[in-house]
């Protein structure tokens, strides 16, 4: 046992513990944990944060620090300030010291800073560690080189998300006993790539674990369940082994894999046993590093598991399909103030409103949306459940029925109000109101919003009424294919939407220079030069026109506040311009047309002369799709007012120093900011705990940017995947199309898409229509017949496969592939 220092520059590891994160360091104070709860670690010292203190007070680095902060560098010039610095010498003294009593063999030191191994926040790799260092000078200067480590570019990168303090920040040093080590690697306490809490992985490879964790290695990989029974082995490549060599570094040794042992399954059994035991000492799936060596496990390292996908999902068929037609909506995770300020009161209640007063079925989409601390960490499906009113539905349905027209429904007073309400919104200088009248704006909007609600709760029973008569009609001709070409052809404020951007884009082809400008620079560039060069004066009145009119449509998903609008992102616009600006958009045949004419030519229509009540039939169907499309164009005009009013919320927060920026009050619930008297008047009690707050999602969404809300291993049952297919889904659109594969992931990637490709994206709204004009097929992650994607595609004409859960995942930009839309299969081309 080492003595700790009175001093505290340095300290023994079993002195220290979970408590002890500002001396410690993340690193060091989860192997003191691991040490007072009788775990294996090798005897150890930690040079603590004080030590690192003082040598950047004797130095002079603090000013150096500062600058490197306020400049946003990369840390260069304090990397080198480190190595110039002379280390105090009583921090000498006492790290020689405990050297000294480690008595003969190499040592590892490792960097453990404040901001390290957090959940959230693992830093790995992002600095440095030093493994078989053998002489005072050397670990001296380890550990000189391990405080530097602290200002690596990618390090400060990767702090910069985390909304960490980088004046906060701190560096201890580990110094540890080499493990001579049999075997070593990573075990994982939870599946990292299911997130199967009852399963744990292990990656394994002779030599030091450094192999593994630096990724010079394919090692050994292990999965087992909760008692260490192995449930898969996947034998490794073992590239090389590492290895220390004398007078102090390691080695990689070239070795052949198929003569090597492999760790034996008792070894395996154990470590899940240890696995699961340090998992419930921390209270979180844990990522560790471990030795094997003399018969005996030693831990290294162990910190919480970040990016940890939630448990799987055990879906019906049913639910399956609910969420793959919903995936449209949730490919952007929610943050608080979208939850709080237009999900629950606005689109989780419309939906409520329309099947629970039409079908008497309870649903709540709000709380599908499983939060913890206010952050959104998955959607969890859960079917709409029948009430005693469901017994009654159809009653009330066909009499509801019966009132109703939906191709007349702009001519209700309650749309007229909706739109009176909504102007007076918009219109309204928000900067004139109080703070507690601008609290009130988010909450007016989703009242004007009720009143769309209105309108769709009295015409939806129509409108499912007029689609199966149609289906039920098609079904008796044996016509059923043409049932989706047949609900297209009404027309729709998404026509006018496209109709206008083509308008934009003739402007483009017409002047020399405007082509010229699309061509090379890009859109956020491209929108500068329009709004301050006056040769392009024009266009930019033309396109104020257009956003005047259609800028409150969404950019990402109808779900989200916290998005900006098509008035905000102009250059998302400009996107799409550019996209149809390279040619002209040449209308192709009218599908929805020429399959009314074979429904009507059909031998028992002509022979019963029902041709006019068939075209009825039709024609109800229509306008029951064009009164889905009108009324979302005109609903999402309260998104962008609750969007002005929250981020004015934010900005007299930031103006008050309660928050960094306006941006960041996303992070908040509504029902906070009502909480809130006076931006201006809050107390610093108060301040600091919002901004702690904001901190602390933000770093939980940081964390969660990798993993979906609902998991495609959740959606694509074990008997989906056909080994024939790169992608399968649910033919949409009809026809076969092959080109090449352009990967579109959001609009701000719009222009890329070329003539010919193949759009491959995650979801589609009614901004991505232009680009089914220059796409040769269609491939979506999600979506159903229904979706706007599959719509436009068969007004288009070019084949489309929703549903793919996995599309964007399997195929890469360039590779030639094939698409059916009638068997909704993606091949690869034949060359």
């Amino acid at each position: 046992m080492i003595v700790s220092s009175s001093t505290g520059f340095v300290t023994d590891i079993a002195a220290v513990g979970s408590d002890d994160l500002a001396s410690a360091g993340g690193k060091g104070a989860n192997l003191g944990a691991l040490v007072r709860a009788g775990f294996a670690v090798p005897e150890g010292v930690i040079v603590t944060t004080a030590a690192y203190t003082a040598a950047v007070e004797a130095g002079g680095l603090a000013a150096t620090i500062a600058e490197e902060l306020a400049a946003g560098a990369d840390g260069a010039a304090v990397r080198a300030a480190f190595k110039r610095v002379e280390i105090p010498a009583e921090v000498r003294a006492q790290v020689a010291t405990a050297y000294d009593e480690f008595g003969e063999g190499p040592v590892a030191v490792r960097s453990s800073a404040t901001a390290e191994d957090l959940p959230g926040a693992a830093f790995a790799g992002q600095q440095d560690t030093f493994l078989n260092v053998v002489g005072e000078d050397a670990v001296l200067d380890a550990v000189r080189r391990c405080w530097a480590s602290l200002w690596t570019e990618r390090a400060i990168a990767y702090r910069r998300p985390q909304g960490v303090d980088p004046t906060a920040v701190r560096m201890a040093v580990v110094v540890q006993r080499m493990v001579d080590a049999e075997f070593a690697g990573v075990l994982f306490t939870a599946n990292p790539v299911s997130g199967e809490r009852a399963e744990l992985v292990v990656d394994a490879n002779p030599g030091l674990g450094e192999a593994v964790v630096s990724g010079l290695v394919t090692p050994d990989h292990y999965v087992l369940d909760e008692q260490g029974a192995v449930r898969e082995r996947v034998p490794g490549r073992r590239e090389v082994v590492v290895r220390p060599v004398a007078g102090g570094g390691i080695a990689h040794d070239s070795r052949a894999a198929a003569d090597e042992a492999q760790l034996p399954d008792a070894v395996l059994a154990e470590l899940a046993t240890i696995g699961r035991s340090v998992a419930a000492r921390f209270g979180h799936p844990q990522d560790i590093e471990w030795a094997y060596a003399n018969g005996r496990i030693w831990l290294v390292q162990a910190r919480p598991m970040t990016g940890l996908p939630p448990p799987p999902l055990h879906l019906s068929r049913l639910q399956r399909a609910f969420t793959v037609q919903l995936m449209d909506y949730l490919t952007v995770r929610p943050r608080p103030i979208d939850v709080s300020a237009w999900i629950r009161p606005g689109i989780a209640r419309m939906v409520s409103r329309m099947l629970g007063e039409n079908l008497g079925v309870r649903v709540e989409i709000a709380d599908m949306l499983a939060e913890r601390d206010g952050v959104v960490e998955r959607f969890v499906p859960r079917l709409p459940r029948p009430t005693r009113r469901t017994l009654t539905a159809p009653v009330r349905i066909v009499r509801s029925a019966r009132r109703s027209d939906p191709a007349r429904w702009a001519d209700d007073p309650g749309f007229a109000r909706f739109r009176s309400q909504v102007r007076e919104l918009t219109e309204t200088d928000l900067r004139t109101l109080g703070w507690r009248d601008l609290l009130l704006v988010p909450g007016r909007a989703t009242a004007a919003m009720d009143l769309m609600v209105d309108l769709r709760v009295e015409h939806l029973p129509s409108v499912a009424l007029a689609l199966l008569r149609l289906r039920l009609t098609l079904k008796a001709l044996g016509l059923v294919e043409l049932f989706p070409l047949l609900i297209t052809g009404g027309h729709t404020r998404t026509d006018d939407t496209n109709s206008a951007l083509e308008a934009l884009a003739a402007l483009v082809r017409d002047d020399e220079g405007l082509r010229e400008a699309f061509a090379r620079l890009d859109p956020s560039t491209l929108l500068a030069r329009i709004e301050t060069e006056e040769r392009f004066s024009g266009f930019a009145t033309a396109l104020r026109g257009f956003l005047a009119e259609y800028g409150h449509r969404e950019t990402v998903s109808p779900l989200l506040v916290s998005e900006p609008t098509w008035a905000e992102a102009p250059a998302t616009v400009l996107g799409l311009v550019r996209v149809l600006a390279e040619q002209p958009c040449a209308p192709g045949p009218d599908r929805g047309a020429q399959a009314l004419d074979r429904l009507l030519a059909h031998r028992v229509v002509a022979r019963t002369r029902s041709g006019p009540a068939v075209r009825r039939i039709v024609e109800a169907a229509r306008a029951g799709i064009v009164l889905r499309e009108d009324t979302h164009f005109y609903a999402t005009a309260v998104l962008p007012v609750i969007r002005r009013a929250v981020l004015e919320c934010g900005r007299r927060l930031a103006d008050a120093h309660v928050l960094r920026g306006a941006t960041e009050v996303v992070h908040l619930r509504m029902e906070e900011l009502e909480e809130i008297d006076d931006p201006a008047a809050l107390p610093p009690g108060g301040a600091e705990r919002l901004r702690a707050v904001v901190t602390r999602r933000a770093a939980r969404r940081a964390e969660l940017a990798g993993v979906p809300m609902v998991s495609p291993a959740d959606l694509v049952p074990p008997d989906a995947d056909d080994p024939d297919v790169l992608v399968s889904g649910i033919g949409a659109s009809g026809g076969r199309a092959t080109g090449p594969v352009r990967v579109i992931s959001g609009p701000e990637q719009f222009a890329s898409l070329r003539a010919g490709e193949i759009l491959v994206c995650p979801y589609t709204n009614p901004a991505w229509t232009p680009l089914c004009h220059r796409a040769a097929a269609t491939v979506v992650d999600s979506g159903g017949l229904g979706s706007h994607a599959a719509i436009i595609a068969r007004e288009y004409g070019i084949p489309a496969v929703m549903a793919t859960v996995r599309g964007t995942e399997t195929l890469t930009d360039g590779q030639r592939v094939t698409v059916d839309g009638d068997t909704g299969r993606v091949t690869a081309a034949q060359t």
